[in-house]
């Protein structure tokens, strides 16, 4: 698969140098979805800068989110007509936007979209994330559809939770990128 054609969703004011996100963009070429507000997300605008980059590749994408990028590739994929464009999603520890704490950062994404995703996902959760319990992330897999995969005690599986190049969640991309 052309690098160019893996996305990566980063969350709630973006993912900085040291996240395992941004390493894979220098690593692998890896493309991430720049957003135009990364400090007061407004979902629909999200979800229409995802519509065009997705409707601008050349071929079929895989998505990487994290955190609020999982809510938004749930969000984009209930009110798409161009998911077919999308290979597969791996969607590591998705914020629970439903949560009172969340929600009064976060105000307008809640409700979470539900449905099953109409392509493949993996979806890793963490036994600490400080953001999503383990049970609301086995939740949001099985109703997505999702593979969950149980990433133990990795709090919000970002920077902090000192990953490095997380190699075993490029492993778990690798089974979505598969033409």
């Amino acid at each position: 698969m052309n690098p160019s054609h893996v996305l990566t969703l980063p969350g709630w004011q973006s993912s900085g140098p040291d996240h395992w996100q941004s390493r894979w963009e220098r690593l692998h070429g890896y493309q991430r979805v720049e957003q135009h507000e990364w400090l007061h997300p407004l979902r629909g605008d999200w979800t229409a800068r995802l519509e065009e980059v997705v409707l601008d590749a050349s071929g079929p994408v895989v998505l990487v989110a994290h955190s609020l990028g999982c809510i938004l590739t749930a969000w984009w994929a209930a009110h798409s007509k161009h998911t077919h464009n999308v290979q597969g999603a791996l969607l590591v520890a998705p914020g629970d936007v439903e949560r009172d704490d969340l929600r009064a950062q976060l105000p307008g994404w809640a409700p979470i979209a539900r449905q099953s995703l109409p392509f493949p996902a993996v979806l890793v959760g963490s036994h600490n994330d400080p953001y999503c319990s383990l049970g609301r992330a086995q939740a949001l897999a099985s109703a997505w559809g999702a593979r969950f995969v149980d990433g133990g005690e990795r709090g919000h599986i970002n920077a902090e939770s000192g990953l490095g190049d997380w190699p075993e969640g490029h492993a778990l991309l690798a089974t979505l990128m598969k033409d």
